[in-house]
């Protein structure tokens, strides 16, 4: 283990290189440091977890925290911050995380996600409609990457349909330019939205919590807002990235695209691998040491923070040999891309769901799909929780119809 001078503590959150790497340290921390100090904005420190073993223990150690309103809990940036005093269950520890998850669990079962299918398929085929229609080029972070998983939170929180197309323009308006009025329009969406289904029951999770569980004065109708906020915003966030940046790691790699069209039956496992390998929602994983504890010969003392790195997990040779390589073929279902453990992503079905249906029908009706021009530095998103694309412009033969 190299020890690190406090003067060279690096700081954290770090800038990936370039869309398909990751930040120049962490290799550096999987060979010689996987427990590492790192200093935050606000002149914090945290512990990186980064070997994909040690990330996987981590997540699951009782002395590993999430409770966000817990005394020197890590939160890295101002627009996190403001979760310190909301209730929700991806900010909440045992015994308390379980029943509050549970209550938000049943809508996202392998049988529910699955019932989705033919109305992501419908949404999917009618955004590439459009996008055929209007012609190249394209940008498929505004015409797919968000519009696609805001239709999939809109189903799932039983918004009205007659308000889809409302609901997909206020939050995908909101996650490309991420100004703190659109958050403020997004979340009077959301909370008079969860008025109306407080005096109008319908379909969907939303109804189910107030129906079931404000009536019965479980939890309040502020926390059902605050939580369904968190599911929406980090369901779409996540997707649009793994879309966005999904389909330039496919274009980038012809031969395995060109496999992928012939063999429908691989696209499973390319999304395990796309998840593995670009791993976009890493920073989910903040926690807070509730006890002292030792790690890699590392002391972490109670209320020192800590950061499992999913993503360099994910690149550790340990767990995935020649990890830096995009492979279809690799097993790679044990990635970390969701998390682990108790807080693993609830969504995690549905989102694989989403991707695929979204890749597959573009590989398929796009047969001559290829990125109109180099993805530069100016179009990566380092500054958000979730990594991803600002723009992806993509360009085919012209023609009306695929």
């Amino acid at each position: 283990m190299t020890e690190i001078p406090d003067a060279d503590i690096p700081m954290f959150p770090m800038s990936r290189p370039g869309p398909f790497e990751l930040p120049a340290e962490y290799a550096r921390m999987l060979e010689h440091c996987p427990v590492q100090r790192a200093r935050l904005a606000n002149n914090a420190t945290v512990w990186l977890i980064s070997r994909y073993e040690d990330v996987r223990a981590a997540l699951t150690d009782p002395r590993v925290r999430a409770d966000r309103s817990a005394p020197g809990f890590p939160f890295l940036n101002d627009e996190t911050a403001h979760l310190r005093e909301v209730q929700v269950f991806l900010g909440m520890d045992s015994p308390h995380h379980g029943s509050a998850r549970r209550m938000y669990q049943a809508e996202f079962t392998a049988e529910r996600s699955e019932a989705m299918r033919s109305f992501l398929q419908h949404s999917v085929d009618e955004r590439v409609d459009h996008l055929i229609s209007a012609g190249p080029p394209a940008d498929v972070v505004r015409t797919l990457a968000f519009p696609i998983p805001a239709l999939a939170v809109a189903r799932l929180l039983g918004v009205p349909k007659s308000e889809y197309d409302q609901f997909e323009q206020i939050a995908t308006a909101t996650m490309v330019n991420r100004s703190e009025s659109n958050f403020a329009a997004l979340f009077d969406y959301m909370r008079e939205f969860v008025d109306y289904r407080s005096r109008v029951p319908g379909s969907g999770l939303t109804s189910r919590l107030l129906q079931t569980y404000v009536r019965s004065q479980c939890v309040s109708t502020w926390d059902v807002l605050h939580t369904i906020f968190m599911i929406m915003m980090a369901g779409i966030e996540t997707t649009a990235g793994m879309v966005s940046l999904g389909i330039a790691t496919l274009l980038q790699h012809p031969d395995q695209l060109a496999e992928l069209r012939a063999d429908p039956m691989l696209m499973d496992g390319a999304v395990d691998e796309l998840l593995r390998y670009l791993s976009v929602g890493e920073l989910a994983s903040v926690r807070i040491a509730g006890e002292d504890f030792t790690m890699r010969g590392v002391q972490i003392h109670a209320g020192e923070g800590i950061v499992a790195l999913g993503a360099a997990g994910n690149r550790d040779p340990r767990a995935y040999p020649d990890p830096d390589t995009f492979d279809i073929h690799r097993n790679a279902r044990r990635h970390l891309a969701f998390g682990h453990g108790p807080h693993k992503c609830i969504g995690w079905r549905l989102a694989r769901l989403e991707l695929n249906i979204i890749f597959s029908t573009v590989i398929a009706r796009l047969p001559e799909l290829r990125l109109a021009g180099a993805i530069t530095d100016d179009l990566l998103d380092n500054e958000a929780l979730v990594f991803g694309l600002y723009a992806l412009d993509v360009t085919w033969r012209d023609g009306k119809s695929a």
